[in-house]
């Protein structure tokens, strides 16, 4: 009775809003801030304590953790429109990338962005000269691609992109391709979209990979303090929806009215919600957290596993930004892809929740992956790192950190903004919009884009804002 009491008070449950938009992440927030700016009304709803979604940060013992390993890439195009870069004082990785392989560890860097790097990348044991030419075509071809272009090609898997369209030797898809890319895509057999390949890599070319100086977490902040004092209403889990009646029945027992509907949640939750949403399977990743007093590298360098083992890559964020850490000690962050210990992305889809319910990585599972973990690392660093002192703070494990996108997920590029009651795409009656990285692509540049568009269908739709 108390929760339904505060749930009354907060939400308003008399008033009959233009939308209610069900989820607090990127693309919730997108879509909010671009109907804020044309007069609409709308309440946020969100089941956790915060804004950001799978995109969050906390503070731990004086340290900012992301939720899992995260960066963010400054030419995508919908966050230069909405985001301002100059609050979030954003802090960039070098450009390129260290690789332990079972020689030891080889630098590839990008001598476009670094023309002091071309000798040790002409140099470099990592790929043949006739792989750094292709390097160089691929990075000339896609800067002259459009987005739209991208999208619109005809898709395939990374590997087979890459084997047959790019050419790639085996040594440099072993040792580059798959750790990198795997790792954003979290999915190191490389079997996911070309698209997104294309995509990323071209977002890299045209600009910086960075992090905000205090953590991930400060992108959907700012996009959550533009919007209208009280828009916002957090721990308020959403029970049903009634597509017809616009009804949304959370699960302290209130009922809120509106005009229409978003649902923005994770594909997952939009699925629990509407079933005729389709549930995406989902890609596991576990971030595990470490303080140490010196830092095993000191340059602000993404590392990749081009060797077998359990870590796909590992960054000491404080090289990045010291705001990460207190003072006198550094934070490294370490990714896994898949489930705890296995390695295996596919068994780790199988046993995941399929509904993103909270799946902790702890007890036993835990101490054995930190134990896998430190001793492939006493073997990257050796004895002068003291790998065995370095003090475990969190783990993460994110049973749906992105949606699978095998081809051909990503074939068409968007799905449907908005369905009717039975699922079809619908123009006109009752509906439901949808956004979400789900329904666009596996970016922040495409939540932010799939807010954006349901905005825009909304407006539309809508004609004109409901008197306040």
């Amino acid at each position: 009775m108390e929760q339904k009491a505060r749930d009354n008070a907060a939400g308003n449950s008399n008033k009959i809003y233009d939308t209610i938009i069900i989820g607090a992440g990127l693309a919730g927030l997108s879509c909010a801030n671009h109907l804020s700016e044309n007069g609409f009304s709308f309440i946020v709803l969100d089941s956790s304590d915060g804004v950001g979604g799978r995109v969050r940060s906390d503070l731990v013992d004086g340290f900012i953790l992301d939720r899992g390993f995260q960066v963010f890439l400054t030419a995508y195009p919908e966050a230069a429109n909405m985001l301002d870069y100059q609050s979030l004082n954003l802090k960039s990785f070098y450009a390129g990338a260290l690789i332990a392989t079972e020689d030891g560890f080889t630098r590839l860097s990008d001598p476009f962005k670094n023309p002091s790097a071309l000798l040790s990348a002409v140099f470099s044991n990592i790929s043949s000269m006739s792989d750094k030419m292709r390097i160089a075509y691929l990075r000339q071809k896609l800067m002259a691609t459009t987005v739209g272009e991208i999208f619109s090609q005809v898709d395939k898997t990374i590997l087979q992109a890459l084997q047959e369209d790019y050419g790639f030797s085996a040594t440099i898809i072993h040792r580059f391709f798959r750790p990198f890319f795997g790792g954003i895509t979290l999915d190191n057999t490389l079997s996911g979209s070309r698209r997104m390949f294309d995509f990323v890599y071209k977002m890299m070319a045209e600009g910086l990979v960075t992090v905000p100086a205090r953590g991930m977490g400060q992108i959907p902040e700012q996009l959550a303090a533009k919007l209208p004092q009280n828009s916002i209403r957090l721990s308020s889990r959403v029970a049903s929806i009634d597509v017809a009646s616009s009804k949304v029945v959370l699960a302290s027992g209130v009922t809120l009215q509106a005009r229409s509907i978003v649902l923005a949640t994770n594909g997952p939750d939009a699925h629990r919600l509407f079933p005729h949403v389709p549930l995406p399977s989902s890609q596991m990743a576990t971030c595990l957290y470490f303080a140490a007093a010196e830092a095993p590298i000191k340059e602000p360098l993404l590392m990749l596993n081009g060797a077998a083992g359990p870590v796909n890559n590992l960054a000491v964020l404080t090289n990045v930004s010291p705001e990460y850490g207190p003072p006198g000690q550094h934070l490294i962050s370490v990714t896994t892809v898949g489930g705890p210990g296995s390695g295996d992305a596919a068994e780790a889809k199988e046993n995941a929740d399929p509904l993103n319910e909270k799946a902790p990585l702890e007890g036993a599972a835990e101490a054995e992956l930190i134990a896998q973990v430190k001793a492939q690392l006493k073997v990257w660093f050796g004895a002068g790192a003291d790998v065995e002192q370095w003090r475990h703070l969190r783990s993460y494990r994110i049973a749906h950190a992105q949606p699978n996108q095998i081809p051909p997920w990503l074939q068409p590029a968007s799905r449907p903004l908005k369905l009717s009651a039975d699922g079809n795409e619908e123009t006109e009656g009752h509906s439901i919009y949808v956004c979400g990285d789900h329904r666009e692509n596996a970016s922040i540049n495409g939540a932010l884009r799939s807010g954006r568009l349901v905005a825009e269908a909304l407006k539309a739709d809508l004609k004109v804002a409901t008197v306040v």
